[in-house]
């Protein structure tokens, strides 16, 4: 029997961590990964400029890779 666990409101749960100056990229993966997987619409242009305006385009890069080889 094989789960797929998803959020609800996965966005704005990704835009509320990103800002917040005590999370960390790791945190953002973990998030990230789970939103990967969730039905309703994510808006990733928003939640990917709001990680390059905090990180840069190379942590982007990090925080993307690293989720997709845990939502798989």
């Amino acid at each position: 029997m094989t789960f797929r666990v998803g959020l609800v409101g996965a966005e704005q749960i990704l835009l509320e961590e990103i800002a917040n100056p005590a999370m960390k990229q790791a945190d953002i993966i973990l998030t990230y990964a789970l939103a990967l997987n969730t039905p309703e619409p994510t808006d990733w242009r928003k939640v990917n400029e709001a990680i390059i305006q905090r990180w840069s385009i190379s942590g982007l890069r990090r925080i993307k890779d690293a989720a997709w080889s845990k939502s798989a």
